[in-house]
């Protein structure tokens, strides 16, 4: 009998530990516990909301609020808590809406950087021969640079004849640091068909740019615009920039990307060397894991190619599309630069020409319309006001509003068309980091460009009062002497001045505040590439892509904010950056090293019951 209640009671017990364990089971399957907890003042980027945590699960945010609303996503041992108040600033991660580290790291492997300061004297007896020895040696079939002052260079040119005495058996094209001119020695001109190596010319006109010719009537080997392009096409591209070398060059551009902050990145020159190569690299590159930002590409259409041909290739480039690799974009120039007088303008340059515009508007329109169709959208460089106002025209005439076509640089625009822009969906990435110059350089350009422009240059105030979605931008690697990371640029954003400059602050009117600017930097780009639903702001369901900043730029001094730094950096919830002030923790292994922690906890769990 005794025996008898004793099991029933011993089955009642059990009765009630299982139904007990199922309800705490119930109970913990509905709550989330996060990986990542981060305390701090929180810039979210989301119509400049501050909060004061976030959780991060699986690499994407479950909560953004207060302290208090965090805790139930935490668990000693689960979670990695991160308090970071009083430290600095935690905010998305940045991005970069037209730059060109492949370009820049490209002409590092395969060629020689021209330092700014530079003289002629010292382009023609040191960095040219060192760059042939440095060439020949590696056995290359082509000779490249980049970087030389145009405003230092045009008062004594060098010479195609200057570089043969230097070089004359292997073709070399040097780009200035705008990469808008080059210098080229007399076969690379005789390889492009420009002329015979008896000095005959074939051809004095390259559509889109100039082929500067001499008293002789023959090129001095200075090339403007897209001559230059055009000439360039004909180096031994392949293996200037085989695959390998994109491969090995991608793992530099991100390792400088996250040091600097950027998380996205869309590249402005992506077939620079005339091949797929750097596309193909960043899809193996992806496809392996190893990729931890977004890269955009852009396809470039030059005005003396083949526009069918170009779309097609741009179109089929889409094959290397992966997670964090697009491709949608197609690149091309409506004119030059403002402060060269290349860039297409109304009124006309003090002495009298307007510029160099590459395109007609009626071809703009069909060549928006064709992309447009094909899904490429299109990433349009423009610096005079009015090509700004032909490349709208045909944007309006011949685009999808859905596609966000993109001006790119915009040394200004007449008032009118800042609100057929937004009207029309038209998109801009600006060279916020431009904002300023040197009394002096000021001076100079007063003597050349048009009445109006003289104190005037890169809006960016209006494209915010109108709503137009601006991004922010580097050019890397031309950078005319201004900075590449997001702080250096978001000072001269807010003050119109460069620190080491002697200047007064420039255009005070287009000034942005400091929430503008890192917007500029943030969920602006991830508009312009798409990917806002994903990217750029701290949001819930987004991926967790944020920086731990060394300062706060929305209150220090803002003369300071240029010293900011990312002391970490996140991509998908995983820190892929830290400076030497955090604790040299590995956070993979402590993140890894909790999941084994948590399978331990339930293997004990299970063999116990």
């Amino acid at each position: 009998m005794h025996k008898g209640i004793n099991r029933l009671f011993t089955a009642f017990l059990v009765l009630l530990m299982v139904a007990g364990i199922s309800c705490c089971s119930a109970k913990d399957a509905d709550r989330t516990l996060a990986d990542l907890v981060v305390y701090g003042k929180i810039f979210t980027s989301e119509d400049n909301q501050l909060v004061e945590a976030f959780a991060v699960k699986d690499g994407k945010y479950v909560y953004v609020g207060d302290r208090q609303g965090v805790q139930k996503y935490i668990e000693n041992g689960i979670t990695q808590v991160l308090d970071y108040n009083g430290k600095g600033l935690v905010m998305p991660s940045c991005g970069n809406g037209h730059a060109h580290y492949s370009m820049g790291y490209a002409i590092q492997s395969v060629g020689t950087m021209v330092d700014r300061e530079a003289s002629v004297e010292d382009f023609l007896t040191k960095v040219v021969p060192a760059a042939v020895e440095k060439s020949k040696a590696n056995g290359a079939t082509s000779i490249f640079g980049e970087g030389w002052n145009i405003m230092t260079f045009q008062k004594n040119m060098p010479t195609r004849q200057q570089l043969d005495a230097i070089c004359s058996d292997i073709p070399m094209y040097f780009a200035d640091e705008e990469c808008h001119k080059g210098l080229v020695n007399t076969i690379c001109l005789v390889r492009a068909g420009i002329m015979k190596e008896d000095g005959t010319v074939l051809r004095k006109e390259i559509r889109g740019g100039e082929i500067v010719m001499g008293e002789d009537g023959t090129p001095t080997g200075y090339l403007k615009e897209q001559a230059g392009t055009y000439v360039r096409s004909f180096l031994d591209n392949e293996n200037l920039f085989p695959v390998d070398m994109a491969k090995a060059n991608m793992k530099k551009i991100q390792e400088q990307l996250l040091s600097e902050g950027y998380t996205m990145y869309l590249d402005g020159y992506s077939s620079y060397f005339f091949n797929d190569n750097f596309y193909e690299a960043a899809q193996q590159m992806d496809k392996a894991g190893d990729m931890h930002f977004v890269l955009g590409t852009a396809y470039e259409m030059d005005s003396w190619m083949d526009v069918d041909e170009v779309l097609a290739k741009a179109e089929n480039a889409k094959k290397y599309a992966s997670t964090r690799v697009k491709t949608n974009w197609i690149k091309l120039f409506m004119d030059g630069t403002v402060e060269t007088g290349t860039g297409y303008v109304d009124p006309l340059y003090q002495d009298g020409h307007q510029g160099i515009p590459n395109w007609s508007e009626e071809e703009l329109t069909n060549i928006t319309r064709k992309a447009n169709d094909k899904g490429l959208t299109m990433h349009v460089h423009v610096m005079g006001n009015k090509g700004v106002n032909c490349i709208v025209n045909a944007l309006i005439k011949g685009g999808n509003k859905k596609m966000r076509n993109t001006l790119v640089h915009v040394h200004s625009a007449f008032p009118s068309d800042y609100k057929r822009m937004a009207d029309n969906n038209i998109y801009v990435t600006e060279g916020m980091l431009w904002h300023h110059d040197t009394d002096e350089s000021r001076a100079e350009l007063s003597t050349v460009l048009p009445e109006g422009m003289q104190e005037k240059g890169y809006p960016m105030k209006s494209y915010f009062d109108y709503g137009v979605n601006m991004s922010s931008h580097s050019d890397y690697p031309a950078l005319s002497n201004s900075p590449d990371d997001p702080f250096g640029i978001m000072e001269i954003a807010v003050t119109g001045v460069y620190y080491p400059e002697n200047g007064k602050p420039w255009w005070k009117e287009e000034l942005l505040s400091r929430e503008q600017a890192l917007t500029a930097l943030t969920i602006n780009v991830a508009k312009q590439m798409f990917i806002e639903d994903e990217r750029g702001s701290i949001k819930k369901g987004k991926y967790a892509d944020f920086l731990l900043v060394d300062k706060d730029v929305l209150t220090c001094p803002v003369t300071e904010i240029h010293t900011a730094k990312p002391e970490a950096t996140y991509f998908e919830g995983q820190r892929v950056f830290y400076g030497t002030s955090i604790a040299s923790v590995d956070y993979a292994l402590y993140y890894y090293n909790i999941k084994d922690n948590v399978a331990k906890r339930i293997k004990a769990f299970h063999g116990k019951n």
